[in-house]
């Protein structure tokens, strides 16, 4: 099956968080390929990676860098395509300067940026882009969303039936 969405980081400690992207897209059943890439390392091979993706069927790139975080952007300039950036948190700043240098592009290079270390908003986000052209996907999502609604209700009744002090036992648990 052709794989319609990339995942790309900056470096492989980037992994961590952009595993719970993948987690998602599998869940839904959607194909992607995730690589290593580097606007500043290996900026030939980004370059090459950004121009080729959509001849090869990629329909929406999620990219995660820390620090600058010029992945996106770089990407962004050369793939005609959605991008959404993964800010990822630093030690530094915290991934305060990630998520400046993602969602800070210049105007004509969109890049839909999510939170910091957001891979799972990411993914949904992809998924949804994808949806507008795929009724089984977005009924996939609308499901999701109930699933999220119904946890939130139970959650509610257990503190109704529980109260404040027990419930909060509960979740230390």
């Amino acid at each position: 099956m052709k794989k319609s969405i990339s995942i790309v980081m900056g470096s492989d400690s980037d992994l961590p968080v952009v595993k719970d992207a993948t987690k998602i897209l599998s869940e839904f059943g959607v194909p992607y390929e995730i690589d290593i890439l580097s606007a500043h390392r290996a900026p030939d091979a980004t370059l090459a990676f950004a121009k080729n993706a959509s001849k090869k069927g990629v329909r929406v790139i999620i990219a995660a860098a820390g620090g600058a975080a010029h992945l996106a952007g770089v990407i962004a300039s050369h793939f005609p395509l959605p991008v959404i950036g993964i800010p990822i948190k630093s030690s530094t700043l915290s991934g305060i300067d990630s998520l400046y240098s993602i969602v800070q592009m210049p105007p004509g290079i969109p890049v839909a940026t999510v939170g910091i270390n957001g891979a799972q908003n990411a993914s949904l986000l992809a998924i949804q882009i994808l949806a507008t052209s795929d009724k089984k996907l977005e009924k996939k999502l609308v499901d999701y969303k109930k699933g999220l609604a119904k946890k939130v209700l139970e959650k509610s009744e257990k503190l109704k039936k529980l109260g404040v002090e027990r419930y909060l036992l509960e979740i230390k648990k």
